[in-house]
């Protein structure tokens, strides 16, 4: 999988038909939770349907993880179909280069909760790179403690825009808050690579309003043709 400018991912969706909308909408991404405290996790023949619906789209399913055990997401992603993950957790560079010797042909994306400071960012890249494991891009949330993300805090944009090293580092996806009134100016603070949102386009936990999963899309696709 390959991060161009302009990508947009949509995450927690539990259902086809809110994963359609997603794709209908112009969405690149769509990402299926499999945390088991989320109130957007899904069951396995869930994520097994919109894996399938998915397949004649240009869309890329994603399985979100946290703290999973290796055992654990070999067995999700052979039953669910999925060949994409995104690790939210504490997972170490190890346990990641570790999958990716056992599934080279997975894309893997690693989720970091920024708090004062990139460099755990900064440590892990610089483990990975050492251990020769490819990340498909960099997602970066909100630090909240005693919480793996999701909870609609917002990112700090200036950190992260000084901070991040576009040149040696993967793509850079940002998350944390965003909404259909905030993405655009995040795009032009940050500049990512890329957006993801969760809880910005939900009239519920859980629950996907598909005029604001729309409204987030529109003015994301706007704000990146600007940039």
């Amino acid at each position: 999988m390959v991060i161009t400018p302009g990508w947009i991912k949509v995450c927690g969706l539990r259902d086809v038909a809110s994963a359609k909308a997603a794709v209908h909408a112009g969405a690149a991404a769509i990402g299926i939770n499999f945390f088991t405290k989320s109130p957007r996790i899904v069951t396995l023949t869930d994520a097994a349907e919109i894996v399938s619906a998915l397949s004649a789209t240009s869309a890329r399913p994603i399985g979100l993880f946290v703290n999973h055990s290796r055992d654990e997401i070999e067995s999700i992603t052979a039953q669910s179909g999925l060949t994409t993950i995104q690790f939210h957790g504490d997972e170490t560079p190890v346990f990641v280069a570790d999958l990716h010797q056992r599934h080279p042909d997975w894309a893997i994306l690693k989720a970091f909760r920024v708090g004062d400071s990139l460099q755990p960012v900064a440590g892990f890249l610089a483990e990975c790179n050492r251990l020769n494991v490819p990340l498909a891009g960099c997602l970066l949330d909100a630090r909240v403690d005693g919480s793996f993300g999701g909870t609609g805090a917002v990112a700090p944009w200036e950190l992260i825009a000084c901070d991040y090293d576009r040149t040696n580092w993967p793509p850079l996806i940002l998350a944390g808050g965003l909404t259909p009134d905030n993405v655009a100016a995040a795009i032009k603070a940050v500049r990512p690579m890329g957006v993801d949102t969760a809880s910005g386009v939900e009239s519920s936990p859980g629950v996907k309003d598909t005029k604001l999963l729309a409204r987030f899309v529109a003015e994301a696709q706007r704000a990146f043709a600007k940039t």
